[in-house]
């Protein structure tokens, strides 16, 4: 009885909340979901009717994608051997559970002692745990990735993708990009790359399916479609979307590559039933070897390689039911789908002897699907999307000469052809994510030349280009031309602070990083920057102003209590400074500038012993460090 009174509570909810506001009726031919007005409406919503399709998705590797740091989510084991070492900056972590609360501790050792420590607090765990648990941590809403992670099927900790050798430690920020492919959609603060005020926790129905508001509506009124003979138009089912709209829906999230999003969209802006081109365009790079060793998520990528795809009409949802876990789906649901289309004989459908496939477990799908590394992830055997008689389990692949693989260039893979400016995007974002290399730079330059979009349309992409060869000279040529008002991009606005400051034209750099904070107010590398520059202009209550702000958003800001405290230097307030050095360094023992910067304070206090200290630990992090050179040679 309880049951049945939450349940009409509930009915009645939701009949008030979905009749309340007017929507256009579900018609025949178009999806009234894709329109912009229509709401999401929450997974809880979709299990108040379909119960038994979410008692498997929660269970799926969507479903379990993203979620709080608790002994319940958490797949990795602890105890001794959870200890990671990273030889290249010199420092441990210790991932562990205390009161249910999960913690990395960073630390370093120097002969015996504990030189540095620091212990944040895991807030959530992304990865459904079929092949890795990663980490992150929230800031007062500022998300980074922590830098261990726990992988799964090798059942060891070790340093989290792409930080070994490069260990950026706790400030990975993590971008509606990344957040969008592995979690539902946050409440994402406008004007930031990483903060959020609202965090789900898995990915949910609205993904695949699109907003749910008229859906709800429709059936709340009594409007029920029998989808045994027709199309329910209020919401998409992806298995009614032509093979084109289904396998965008899907590259959505596994075609990783480089996104290079449309003029005015944002990666929030994707619904099932669109064309993925409307939104951003996806271009991969390829080498020599790309037949051979390819990324985690690119399933949609090899797919499409394959004879299987290229000679039949099969989609991802031909193999998969997205309902149901692949650790739940037996081979013979794969295998079954291979003989769709390859029926007949075994022995004449295959070319393998019947004693060698019965040895096999006869599974075409685990012969010609091989399982592979991937490129970018370690420690981890991915399902080769390519199906190909070719790509057989066993068969050993030639590695050829041992020198580096050739780069090919970019390919777009969202539609046939990109134009000269995309392209030009494409290979800096390439440059910036992935590789440094004046090819990605010379690549660019290239198809910039080959644009003929008016210069207004071009100018971001220009200012991004000569940022990334670092010319600040050719920037500041070009914004001669403009005022930082007319600007709207926050991006552009900083490039040329930047290059102004990096050139000495401090007051033209502070109205440029004025106007990108203007534009971007919760980028806090923009305010660092315009905290910077206001202390150059010895406009010390406004840069104070600035910094304590950056402070408050994220305390956790090396940069900002580092110029921090050399304006309360400025302003004689040696002591205070000092502090704020103390709290940089505690967050990162590296950071050559605070440490320096507390050896001035150090030489004020007349205190030349402890000044010494911290330039040689200076030089033993970069001997070829001039400052503290100068520095050495005075004390």
């Amino acid at each position: 009885m309880r049951y049945l009174i939450y349940t009409a509570l509930l009915f009645s909810a939701l009949l008030l909340l979905f009749c309340s506001r007017e929507l256009p009726k579900a018609s025949e031919g178009e999806y009234l979901n894709l329109a912009d007005e229509v709401k999401y409406v929450g997974m809880n919503t979709c299990k108040a009717c379909h119960a038994n399709i979410h008692a498997t998705f929660i269970h799926t590797g969507m479903g379990r994608s993203f979620d709080r740091a608790t002994p319940e989510k958490t797949d990795a084991t602890y105890g001794a051997h959870a200890l990671v070492y990273d030889t290249a900056s010199n420092l441990y972590y210790k991932p562990f559970f205390r009161d249910s609360a999960m913690y990395v501790l960073e630390f370093r050792l120097e002969g015996g002692d504990t030189v540095h420590r620091r212990l944040e607090r895991i807030d959530y765990i992304v990865g459904s745990g079929q092949h890795t648990n990663s980490h992150i941590v929230d800031f007062n809403g500022y998300i980074y990735q922590a830098p261990v992670t726990f992988y799964t099927q090798e059942g060891r900790w070790d340093m989290a993708p792409g930080f070994r050798g490069d260990n950026i430690r706790f400030g990975r920020f993590l971008t509606p990009e990344c957040i969008t492919c592995h979690n539902h959609f946050p409440d994402f603060v406008e004007g930031s790359l990483n903060k959020y005020r609202n965090m789900p926790t898995g990915i949910e129905c609205e993904r695949c399916h699109g907003p749910g508001e008229i859906h709800v509506r429709e059936k709340m009124a009594g409007h029920i479609v029998d989808t045994s003979r027709y199309i329910d138009y209020s919401i998409v089912n992806p298995r009614n979307l032509p093979r084109d709209l289904q396998m965008d829906l899907c590259q959505r999230c596994h075609l990783q590559g480089i996104a290079v999003l449309n003029e005015g969209k944002g990666f929030f802006d994707f619904k099932p039933g669109m064309r993925l081109q409307e939104v951003f365009n996806v271009f991969l790079p390829r080498y020599t070897n790309s037949h051979e060793r390819f990324i985690m998520a690119s399933q949609a990528d090899r797919l499409r390689l394959s004879p299987c795809y290229l000679n039949s009409e099969m989609t991802c949802i031909t193999c998969h039911n997205p309902h149901l876990s692949v650790e739940a789906t037996g081979k013979e649901h794969y295998n079954n789908a291979c003989l769709s289309c390859h029926a007949g004989p075994r022995e004449e459908v295959c070319a393998a002897p019947t004693a060698e496939r019965m040895a096999e477990g006869d599974d075409c799908s685990g012969c010609h699907m091989p399982r592979s590394g991937s490129v970018d992830i370690p420690h981890v055997n991915i399902t080769d999307h390519c199906i190909s008689r070719s790509n057989i389990k066993g068969k050993e692949h030639v590695d050829g000469p041992a020198e580096a693989p050739g780069f090919l260039g970019l390919q777009i893979l969202t539609r046939k052809e990109a134009t000269p400016l995309e392209m030009a995007k494409a290979y800096i974002a390439m440059y910036d994510k992935y590789v440094q290399s004046d090819v990605m730079l010379d690549s660019a330059g290239y198809y910039l030349g080959r644009s003929t979009l008016p210069p207004v349309q071009q100018r971001a992409t220009r200012l991004h280009y000569y940022f990334a060869r670092e010319d600040y000279k050719a920037i500041v040529e070009l914004a001669t031309g403009f005022q930082p008002g007319g600007l709207e991009d926050g991006w552009a606005a900083y490039h040329c602070g930047e290059a102004y400051y990096k050139t000495g034209g401090f007051e033209r750099a502070l109205a440029f990083y004025q106007r990108a904070t203007q534009l971007m107010p919760y980028n806090l590398d923009f305010r660092e920057k315009l905290g910077a520059a206001y202390i150059r202009m010895q406009q010390i209550p406004q840069a104070v102003e600035t910094l304590e702000w950056v402070l408050r958003e994220n305390p956790k800001r090396p940069v900002a209590l580092s110029n921090l405290g050399y304006a309360y230097v400025l302003q004689g307030q040696a002591g205070k400074a000092e502090s704020f050095y103390d709290q940089a360094i505690a967050l990162d023992p590296d950071y050559e500038q605070a440490l320096l910067n507390k050896a001035a304070v150090r030489l004020l206090q007349k205190d030349r012993e402890g000044a010494r200290k911290l330039v040689e630990r200076v030089l033993k992090i970069n001997p070829q460090n001039r400052q503290a050179l100068a520095i050495i040679g005075q004390i």
